[in-house]
């Protein structure tokens, strides 16, 4: 695999467990209501909240989500999964286990691939469902951490929400492709609309297993875990630390212990949480209360015939459609600029000039308000106007900048209307153009002089006086060509 990290004879080895929260009305096994944001504690029941005798009952949409995800995934859906229970006591586990799934996940073993410069593909061991944690909020300490807090309450409003956790093979090579493959997998599950996967809100949660080995060695080391990055970027930077830190301890002699870290993005350092876990700490048995899930051939065939167009089928097509792989590999994870560009691209008929333009202006407009593609004034449909008065030469790009400015500040615009308003139509007439390019010379004859005697670059400055005395309105390309016409006569 290309593009790996490799130190002092030592290479990475990564793999990741990412958790989904799906998007659902209602927990995985009761019927309070999922959704972020409510007051703490509101949100609950006799289920979740772990009352005596209380008996669950499986979300039938959370299981129809998982199996999107996972043919989305590339996994392979067995005709019948089964529930477990998690043996774990800690206070955001009301029961003092967890329902999840171990040996017979709903989602089996597939493959992800990540295209672009450098692709790679990436296997799937599983994608299991379960319930969440409540939230633990620690008071009084930094940064929300247990460590060194004066006290800890919990919201059980999360409790028993819908988790889909996928877990990779550890065929990573570096925190760069770690932060690929999470970007594509996460565009994946929001474009099939499985989940919002908002990092800040929890609704997609990112654990690194991360060790070295000996470059060529078929074996590996001993791992680490980073627990709960909650963003893209600083789980790149997380395990980037763990892998200097664990390169450190070989080179130096030391032992790398298996252990649970937190990395403080802050701070840059990593500490040191728990011990890890092996599977059978978990003391996992079928859970008694849940029958077995199946899945029906026909109903699975039809769930992936629904499923829209992916990522990486979208990244296919705009490097098909001659777009340059950067901007295909962002118009294919950012969802709702990618909608935006399609529609654009529709309307103008050329798949390069839309993109230039969502790239170009639009980006930056989006990055200033700080909003996404389908929140700006600016609509496809308003672009594609002022897409057009450039194309056909009734404005020059440099107009076209001030008819999208004001297209930003008044969403009654149309880019036909503040052309004419402003006086922005280009100026194309031959007498005005030659009338303008005469005045140019006549007032620069040193410039004139250079020209003709073999300093080129100098129309440069000539094609900016003309523009300048134009009122930047004037086609460049015509000054230039009736520049060098007058020049050379």
């Amino acid at each position: 695999m290309s593009g790996g990290w490799q130190r002092d004879g030592y290479e990475a080895v990564i793999g990741l467990e990412i958790h989904v929260q799906l998007d659902t009305a209602s927990k995985m096994f009761c019927a309070c209501p999922n959704r972020f944001g409510d007051e703490p504690n509101t949100n609950v029941c006799m289920v979740c909240l772990a009352h005596p005798g209380a008996l669950p009952v499986a979300n039938a949409e959370a299981v129809r989500q998982s199996a999107r995800v996972g043919l989305a995934l590339g996994c392979r859906i067995p005709a019948a999964s089964e529930f477990s229970r998690k043996q774990y006591f800690y206070p955001d586990s009301p029961k003092a286990y967890q329902i999840s799934q171990y040996d017979q996940p709903l989602c089996a073993e597939g493959s992800f691939h990540v295209p672009g410069e450098g692709a790679f593909t990436v296997r799937i061991t599983r994608a299991h469902l379960e319930e969440d944690a409540a939230k633990m909020i620690h008071a009084g300490g930094d940064a929300g951490r247990i460590q060194g807090s004066a006290g800890s309450v919990v919201d059980f409003n999360r409790a028993g929400t819908p988790l889909l956790e996928i877990v990779t093979e550890p065929d990573l090579r570096s925190p760069e492709q770690a932060r690929r493959f999470l970007t594509l997998l996460r565009a994946t599950v929001v474009a099939i609309g499985a989940s919002d996967c908002d990092m800040e809100k929890g609704s997609l949660r990112a654990d690194a297993n991360v060790s070295i080995r000996p470059i060529g060695s078929a074996g590996y080391g001993t791992k680490t875990e980073l627990k709960n990055m909650n963003s893209v970027r600083f789980l790149a930077r997380g395990i980037e630390a763990e892998l200097e830190r664990q390169l450190g301890l070989v080179l130096a002699g030391e032992e790398v212990r298996q252990e649970t870290l937190h990395f403080d993005p802050a701070t840059g350092g990593l500490t040191s949480l728990r011990s890890k876990e092996e599977a059978h700490d978990y003391r996992y048995f079928p859970e008694p209360d849940l029958l077995p899930v199946t899945q029906d051939p026909d109903d699975l065939a039809a769930l992936a015939g629904q499923l829209p167009e992916l990522p990486v089928a979208r990244f296919a097509r705009l490097t098909g459609a001659g777009l340059p792989e950067a901007t295909a590999l962002l118009l294919a994870t950012e969802v709702e600029l990618a909608a935006y560009y399609d529609e654009l691209a529709g309307r103008v008929g050329d798949a390069k000039v839309a993109a230039n333009w969502v790239m170009g202006e639009l980006q930056a407009h989006l990055n200033a308000a700080g909003i996404a593609a389908d929140a700006s004034p600016v609509t496809p449909a308003r672009l594609a106007g002022l897409v057009g008065l450039v194309v056909d030469g009734t404005i020059n790009q440099t107009s076209a900048k001030e008819v999208f400015q004001a297209l930003v500040e008044d969403p009654a615009a149309d880019a036909a209307g503040v052309v004419e308003a402003r006086g922005l139509a280009q100026v194309g007439d031959a007498d005005e153009l030659g009338a303008i390019v005469d005045g140019v010379l006549a007032d620069h004859p040193e410039e004139v002089a250079a020209f003709k005697g073999g300093r080129e670059q100098v129309i440069g400055f000539l094609v900016g006086q003309c523009m300048k005395a134009s009122g930047g309105r004037a086609d460049a390309k015509a000054l230039q060509a009736l520049l060098r016409e007058r020049l050379s006569a």
